[in-house]
C-alpha cells in the first residue's frame, strides 16, 4: 500500500508486488508463478507483515520477466 500511494502521488513507478519467502522480500510490478499456487484469506490470522490476504506456491516465479526461484 505505501507504494501504491506514493506512485500515485510522486508519478512513480515503484514495484508494489512484495514476493516473500521465510528469509527474502523482493518486489516487482509483474509476478508470473510457473504452477499451482493457492490465494488465501485469513483475516483472522494474518502473516506478519500484516497481509490478510496472500498467494502461496512452491514453484519458480518469474519476477518482472526474470526468473527467480526462492524455493527448494
Amino acid at each position: 500500500m505505501h507504494h501504491i500511494r506514493y506512485n500515485k502521488k510522486h508519478n512513480a513507478n515503484k514495484p508494489v508486488i512484495s514476493v516473500k519467502t521465510s528469509k527474502t522480500n523482493h518486489y516487482a510490478n509483474n509476478v508470473i508463478i510457473n504452477g499451482t499456487s493457492q490465494v488465501i484469506y485469513r483475516p483472522e490470522r494474518p502473516l506478519s507483515c500484516g497481509a490478510k490476504v496472500w498467494i502461496e506456491t512452491v514453484h519458480p516465479v518469474l519476477l518482472d520477466g526474470k526468473e527467480w526461484v526462492g524455493f527448494p
